[in-house]
């Protein structure tokens, strides 16, 4: 069975977190919109402050306990916030929805079956809960529900359309339609960011070995680390271009790796998939899948897959509809963040670019692909499914 692997963070992942704590946001905000348990993030910010946020040599890793002590910490706050006996086991059985209301609003932080099985409750009854447990919901009128886009399309940066928007406010305990939406946004002059087309970077105008295209536009793996994507895009700022690559997990859209430089070298692509192996930690056989860019062609990209014991695939000269996952992502990058936004330097960008991939997209963003979950929650619920049928078995 797929497991999640102990978590390790790059350098530049855990620069970026203290950096976003150090702009203001609070170190409990943070620690939940990346998935980090709060005392690690307190523990780089020391780090940091005394100078020692990356000694050389040093490999830091967040220990799954540390997470699992989290929540049982939250456990014991909820017994005693319900004024349940420290050992009245019978009461507690008696009280699970109390449990189940917890756990459902932590669902985009932690894992379904960790979440269980820290507060001894079952899958079975957990999702029994949830079909029959909605509290009734409350009809807005147009001028709470024009209130309440106007919050998320300020939240969201203005990246969710119409279906989006009615997922997302429905998600939060509303009815609503999709139509309904549509006319307050239209009415009102709420819109998403408008598309753009986008442009290659890579250079396929080489003499270096190709793979042939092993992917051959199957897009629909049935389990994590079976195939990954990696592309790279370019964004303009004052100080010049800044370039982004980035390694997605095909079977839940996720960015498991990234890298942002100001030159576009081997180096690029060789750090975001070193990242996305380090969260990972893959078994071999996986394919890696991209253009024929030399930077993914060169000797030193292919010796790190082999390393890796990956097995490299290449889209057809000159088409990108072979690697559309990728470039649909980059699309929605561009729509969403960076057009129309002027950044006055290259670090500005790179946090921006965080910012998107990290708490939003990977965390919150909803992907039609995924029946509108957002990555981190369709790899959840398809952990909990496994769990499930392995429990049954």
């Amino acid at each position: 069975m797929f497991k999640i692997p102990k978590p390790e963070y790059t350098r530049e992942f855990r620069e970026l977190a203290v950096q976003r704590v150090k702009s203001g946001v609070t170190i409990g905000a943070v620690a939940r919109e990346l998935g980090l348990v709060e005392q690690t993030l307190r523990n780089w910010v020391k780090a940091a402050e005394r100078g020692k946020l990356n000694p050389p040599g040093a490999k830091v890793v967040t220990p799954e306990q540390m997470e699992l002590s989290r929540l049982r910490v939250e456990n014991a706050k909820l017994r005693m916030e319900c004024e349940i006996p420290k050992k009245s086991d019978g009461v507690l059985r008696e009280r699970c929805a109390v449990k189940y209301a917890w756990i459902s609003g932590q669902r985009r932080v932690y894992p379904l079956p960790v979440m269980c099985a820290t507060l001894v409750v079952s899958l079975s009854g957990y999702q029994a809960w949830k079909r029959g447990g909605t509290p009734n919901r409350k009809r807005l009128t147009d001028t709470q529900m024009l209130t309440v886009i106007r919050a998320i399309h300020a939240e969201f940066k203005g990246a969710y359309g119409s279906p989006r928007m009615a997922r997302e406010i429905h998600e939060r305990g509303f009815p609503v339609s999709k139509e309904r939406v549509e006319r307050l946004m239209r009415e009102n002059g709420i819109r998403a960011r408008h598309k753009r087309r986008f442009k290659a970077t890579t250079d396929s105008k080489h003499s270096l070995p190709v793979a042939p295209n092993l992917l051959d536009r199957n897009f629909t793996p049935t389990a994590p680390n079976r195939v990954w994507t990696a592309d790279l895009t370019y964004i303009w700022t004052a100080e010049g271009w800044l370039y982004l690559a980035v390694v997605l997990d095909l079977f839940n859209r996720e960015v498991v790796g990234w890298s942002l430089k100001p030159r576009m070298t081997a180096d690029i692509v060789i750090d975001a998939l070193s990242m996305a192996w380090f969260r990972r930690k893959p078994g071999p056989g996986l394919i890696h899948h991209s253009d024929r860019g030399s930077q993914y062609a060169s000797h030193a990209f292919q010796a790190r897959l082999k390393k890796y014991g990956m097995t490299c695939s290449m889209s057809r000269k000159g088409n990108c509809w072979d690697n559309a996952p990728t470039e649909s992502f980059f699309n929605s990058y561009k729509n969403e963040r960076v057009h129309g936004t002027r950044y006055e330097s290259r670090e500005a960008a790179v946090a921006d670019a965080f910012d998107y991939i990290e708490p939003f997209y990977n965390r919150r963003r909803t992907h039609s692909t995924l029946g509108y979950a957002s990555p981190e929650q369709f790899l959840n619920d398809w952990l909990s499914s496994q769990h499930e049928k392995e429990l049954a078995a």
